[in-house]
């Protein structure tokens, strides 16, 4: 496997599609990456060469773009951040509810997960009989 980043790529997909397994890097931002660096997107990323993947971490650092563990410090920043002044936002984030504003009543089943149903228990104190 090609390594871009600290990363491992996968060598048998196109670079177009390799590169957004780097956090921080997705489709439509490899593209213009690629497209700076003069590397053809069909090309797959275990034919491309030292110098290429070099050029294109080169490219990475120089537009100063936020990857990997720099990326996961900086949201945890900002969520630590939201927690301190205690809004709306982190409140939510707490609770497990969505965020922005969608309607909870009927959906929202990521966030808040499987169904909580209330059942009948039967009173294991009870008279044994018919059911």
């Amino acid at each position: 496997m090609a390594r871009l980043l600290g990363i491992e790529i996968p060598n048998e997909k196109r670079i177009e599609a390799s590169l957004p397994y780097v956090y921080g890097i997705g489709r439509p931002l490899a593209k213009k990456i690629l497209a700076e660096a003069g590397i053809d997107p069909g090309v797959r990323a275990g034919e491309l060469s030292d110098e290429q993947l070099a050029n294109i971490s080169h490219i990475v650092a120089a537009k100063k773009i936020p990857v990997e563990g720099d990326l996961r410090r900086e949201i945890s920043a900002h969520m630590k951040r939201l927690m301190s002044i205690n809004c709306y936002r982190a409140i939510r984030h707490r609770r497990s509810l969505p965020v922005r504003g969608q309607r909870t009543k009927t959906n929202a089943r990521t966030r808040k997960g499987k169904r909580k149903t209330v059942g009948v228990q039967r009173n294991p104190d009870a008279k044994a009989g018919k059911v």
